[in-house]
């Protein structure tokens, strides 16, 4: 700071000198004020920005340097305390095993909303659903002489969300009590047959619990023909429980089983109560907590994650529903298809922003305030992604956590070190089959286009754009390749959503119900 300043001084003075040299005349006591006092002026400038370039150049380093320091700490090393199960023994002899380190850490977005120029940005957003809203109403009042807002798809896409909320109930309960008390019977310090016959009665006890999360929800949807929000609601909960209760029981059977008899019992339950609600995938029995509840922070929140809702709405309403909806009235052609795909690239890429926004920061930062769960990161700087494996690394940090612990890592606990392809191809196979389960799921029909594009197109796109590809180029290939993902997506589900009712079948038949209905149908 100070060699910063000493060296501007030496500038001043050396440009006072040299404004004698050239402007004086004769003694050189004339000189030209105004030039000075500008000159001046143009250094504090500089000054000013070369010290906040260099502040926040300092900030990043150190924000690097800190998360470099957490990634490589040596986990297994860290002793942990008397009443925790070790769990880490496996990994001791596996130093390429990494487990996952909880920090007390904001948001991404929360740090830079503290700067102006993108807040700015986030403005824009908010004008642009103020412009549909007004739009709305100024169409609906010159076409049809009426100031009203139309929710009928908002309305029509949460039917029946207390029968979904009901059959949580029970998936919830489930949850809460099997997978410890399985954990409880499997710790219990006896031997022999009192033991096996303990240890069976725990495995009955998961069996009916994973078969009734996968049969459950799947029973009440089908039968009840729920809606896609109400229908989002249950399968998102259902993969929730699921990984929750692989988390715990993975993470804390190895130590009970190898220290059972030693008066090491299963963690506490407010523990595991406290990790069914925080926002995260990975258990453990402890994690850092913030000091205090923001409560107008979380009501900030869930309003924005609100207003992302609407804004869904109003795109869908005016961009895709008068496109979509008799498009399956004509006949097929590739012309069409492409325009279709083309129309919806638009509309496509601000739902995958409104879905980032409301749920991987609104949604989840909520539930962080509320319960004091101090590390944030539910993602990362995923747009400035120059490769597709970056992105899938940055975009949900959430999910490629469990992922990373309990398929790569696993995986390659089962396979050895070498095959890592193969390990990533687990990922990647598990992930394209959840994803298209969630999309058959809450649009009641089977159409494999995000099966395709996620393992296939996506499978390839992170072997070849990988992390060896930098630059702004790459980031402009990335954006582009999205774009044009999102309108596929927007653009073959609406067809094949629309085809469905505007074309039901006679009979129902097993091919019926998988063959892809706005290929063939021509009312």
């Amino acid at each position: 700071m100070e060699s910063t300043r000493s060296q501007l001084r030496r500038r001043e003075g050396l440009g006072e000198t040299q404004e004698k040299g050239v402007c004086g005349e004769g003694d050189g006591k004339t000189h030209r004020a105004p030039d000075l006092v500008q000159w001046t002026q143009h250094t504090e400038a500089v000054k000013t920005q070369f010290l906040e370039q260099a502040q926040i150049q300092l900030a990043e380093l150190l924000d690097q340097a800190m998360w470099e320091a957490v990634q490589a700490y040596p986990q297994e090393d860290k002793p942990l305390p008397p009443t925790a199960p070790d769990t880490t023994r496996k990994t001791r002899e596996l130093p390429h095993v990494r487990r996952k380190v909880f920090i007390t850490r904001k948001s991404l977005l929360d740090e830079l909303m503290e700067v102006q120029h993108f807040r700015t940005i986030y403005h824009m957003f908010i004008a642009g659903l103020c412009v549909l809203i007004i739009s709305t109403l100024a169409i609906d009042f010159i076409d049809e002489g009426r100031l009203m807002l139309e929710f009928d798809l908002l309305i029509f896409s949460f039917g029946q969300l207390p029968l979904a909320l009901m059959t949580w109930v029970p998936m919830f309960l489930s949850t809460l009590l099997v997978p410890y008390q399985t954990l409880r019977l499997w710790a219990r310090p006896l031997a022999g047959s009192s033991w096996m016959l303990g240890a069976g009665l725990g495995c009955v006890l998961l069996a009916a619990h994973v078969a009734m999360l996968c049969i459950l929800p799947v029973h009440v949807a089908v039968k009840h023909q729920l809606p896609p929000a109400s229908s989002c609601v249950l399968v998102f909960e259902q993969v929730r429980f699921l990984m929750k209760s692989y988390s715990f029981l993975r993470e804390t059977v190895p130590g009970i089983l190898c220290l059972r008899g030693k008066g090491i019992g299963a963690p506490s339950f407010s523990s595991y109560l406290y990790f069914l609600f925080c926002p995260t995938l990975i258990y453990r029995e402890t994690y850092p907590r913030t000091p205090s509840i923001r409560w107008n922070y979380v009501a900030k929140n869930f309003a924005q994650a609100l207003g992302c809702v609407l804004y869904a709405c109003f795109i869908l309403c005016r961009l895709c529903v008068p496109v979509f909806a008799n498009m399956s009235r004509e006949p097929f052609s590739t012309r069409a298809l492409l325009l279709s795909v083309l129309h919806a690239t638009g509309p496509g890429i601000f739902m995958l922003l409104l879905i980032f926004f409301a749920f991987l920061h609104c949604w989840l930062n909520a539930f962080a305030e509320m319960l004091r769960f101090g590390d944030r990161m539910f993602y990362r700087d995923w747009w400035n992604s120059t490769s597709f494996s970056n992105y899938y690394r940055t975009w949900n940090v959430v999910v490629h956590d469990w992922l990373y612990s309990y398929v790569y890592q696993d995986g390659l606990l089962l396979l050895g070190r070498q095959p890592r392809r193969a390990a990533m191809l687990g990922v990647f196979l598990m992930s394209a089959i959840v994803h298209e389960y969630i999309f058959c799921f809450v649009l009641g029909f089977f159409y494999p286009v995000m099966l395709m594009l996620f393992l296939v197109f996506g499978g390839l796109l992170n072997f070849t754009m990988n992390d060896r590809h930098t630059g702004p180029a790459w980031n402009v290939l990335m954006w582009t390749l999205l774009f044009l993902g999102q309108g596929i997506q927007v653009s073959l589900y609406c067809q094949e959503w629309y085809a469905r009712r505007h074309c039901p079948l006679p009979q129902t038949t097993f091919w019926g119900l998988v063959t892809p209905r706005s290929w063939s149908c021509h009312p």
